[in-house]
């Protein structure tokens, strides 16, 4: 007997059907094929162990599974209960006819009960547009999949249960979760503010900038100075995530297997902080089983990196490719995917080895050598991919001591989605761009005209500074967001002073010994 069921695959972030056939036959022996790895053959054991708990068993028949399509490597363990079915079904244990109408997935522990998978968001959104009556999973992941509307989905707790269901001895009640209602509820959600922070009026300024126009931050001052309590409370001051942003982020996290159980939606902006010992492969993603990486994981949100100088030279350069492209695609010898990388980039540092370098009262111990040195393990790439630098110095005890409360970080963000909103209609005809800092070069003239005189200051410090040509191009988009604030049309040389003052840290001008 012939019996099909289905389960999926991801590959990037979007998953692809998988076909469980099982034919039993008369013989011996049990036979797995469809490029299955090393978890998926185990199943056979989990499966054995689990279905004899329960009082099943699988028979001494000739039985071959088929994953369909075979050019396709089946992983993990997440194929087991998909298995089980069709093998129960197959040797006439459970009625069959309706095991084909459904997506069933889930990792079976010896005892019969089921542990969560990776990907449940992405695999039910497939089953939905494959037209599949319902999905079947682990309970853990059932809030998860059942954002998916027009989608029956059902969180079980073992094998039992699935087994009862097809038998038609037991009902299962589909998981119900009003997405809208769930992602306007958690989408205000923020553990700091920026009242927290006292002092630092103008580096507050710059991130109200950089919020505004997602632009890429670089933090350089004096430990204790306040560079990642900063950093931290940036999502803050962002606009609240839609919910088509909040969907995509879930999707990212989900295949990546970072979503907390029985959770829904992510309906925060992200904010990932790796330590710098991380790898390439933990940074932007892939490996011999392919994931997102932090660079993906930080989709539609942000990706801190303290302490710059400490990471790896290789990694840093690997984030040349998705600051421009905002997609991290990994080509490896039998697989190619992409995983989306629209991320603001906050990265901070110390000016020196010892950290003193400019400090107002303590005395640097680096040489000139070593404070070059230092700074050189930035590359001129990267720093040039990064549009707002920024020196942070020491708060004067006057300022800690303040009793008055500063600004909180909802006025902030009233503003900064202000300015949003004039750049989303500015963009709405553009394909792919809906903020200033993914203003394209083709663009620049249309979107950033300047006056004779706002030249004239520009070029003055292109030649002083030295700067880029990409860096002339971060200075106008910079002065476009500013504009933005104070809604105005046209960029005044106002703006784009106060834009070339946050590119004052380019090596060619600070630091030179």
């Amino acid at each position: 007997m012939l019996v099909k069921t289905f389960g999926s695959t991801i590959q990037g972030v979007n998953a692809t059907i998988v076909t469980v056939e099982v034919s039993v036959a008369p013989g011996v022996n049990f036979f797995m094929v469809g490029l299955p790895d090393n978890a998926v053959k185990e199943s056979h054991h989990r499966i054995e162990a689990a279905l004899k708990h329960i009082g099943y068993k699988i028979p001494g028949r000739r039985i071959v599974v088929n994953l369909a399509p075979a050019n396709i490597r089946k992983e993990g363990s997440a194929y087991d209960l998909t298995i089980a079915i069709g093998i129960l079904a197959a040797t006439s244990q459970i009625r069959s006819e309706k095991v084909g109408c459904y997506m069933i997935m889930g990792e079976v522990s010896l005892d019969g009960g089921l542990q969560p998978i990776r990907g449940a968001l992405p695999i039910a959104i497939k089953a939905r547009e494959d037209g599949f009556k319902g999905f079947i999973l682990p309970r853990q992941n059932a809030r998860e999949a059942a954002v998916v509307n027009r989608l029956k989905v059902y969180g079980v707790d073992n094998i039992r249960q699935v087994i009862d269901f097809f038998n038609g001895t037991m009902d299962l009640d589909p998981v119900e979760v009003d997405t809208r209602a769930e992602f306007f509820s958690k989408a205000d959600d923020q553990a700091v503010d920026f009242s927290d922070v006292r002092g630092q009026e103008n580096i507050k300024r710059a991130m109200e900038v950089a919020a505004a126009g997602a632009h890429n931050v670089l933090l350089i001052g004096s430990p204790g100075s306040g560079k990642t309590m900063l950093a931290r409370r940036l999502p803050g001051i962002l606009p609240p995530p839609s919910l088509q942003e909040a969907l995509e982020t879930t999707k990212i996290h989900s295949v990546a297997g970072k979503l907390k159980n029985h959770t829904s939606l992510l309906a925060v902006r992200p904010f990932r902080s790796p330590h710098h010992t991380i790898s390439n492969i933990a940074l932007v993603g892939g490996g011999s089983v392919p994931v997102p990486g932090e660079v993906s994981l930080a989709h539609n949100g942000v990706l801190f990196l303290d302490e710059l100088p400490e990471f790896k030279r290789s990694v840093l350069e690997v984030l040349r490719q998705p600051l421009e492209d905002r997609v991290m695609r990994v080509n490896r010898a039998r697989f190619s995917v992409s995983y989306p990388a629209t991320f603001m980039l906050v990265a901070s540092m110390n000016p020196c080895p010892c950290g003193f370098y400019n400090h107002p009262d303590k005395e640097c111990t680096c040489g000139p050598a070593n404070v070059q040195k230092y700074l050189n393990r930035i590359s001129g790439p990267l720093l040039d991919r990064i549009d707002i630098h920024l020196e942070v110095t020491p708060v004067p005890f006057e300022e800690l001591n303040r009793k008055k409360q500063s600004e909180n970080s909802k006025s902030i963000r009233e503003r900064v989605v202000r300015a949003r909103r004039i750049q989303w209609e500015r963009y709405k005809n553009e394909h792919d761009i809906h903020c200033n800092a993914q203003i394209r070069a083709s663009h620049m003239r249309e979107y950033c005209q300047i006056s004779s005189a706002g030249a004239l200051l520009l070029k003055t410090a292109m030649e002083k500074l030295e700067l880029s040509a990409r860096a002339y191009d971060r200075i106008l988009k910079v002065a476009r967001t500013i504009a933005d604030i104070d809604n105005t049309d046209d960029i005044q040389v106002e703006h784009l002073a106060e834009a070339i003052h946050y590119r004052s840290l380019d090596r060619s001008n600070w630091a030179q010994v």
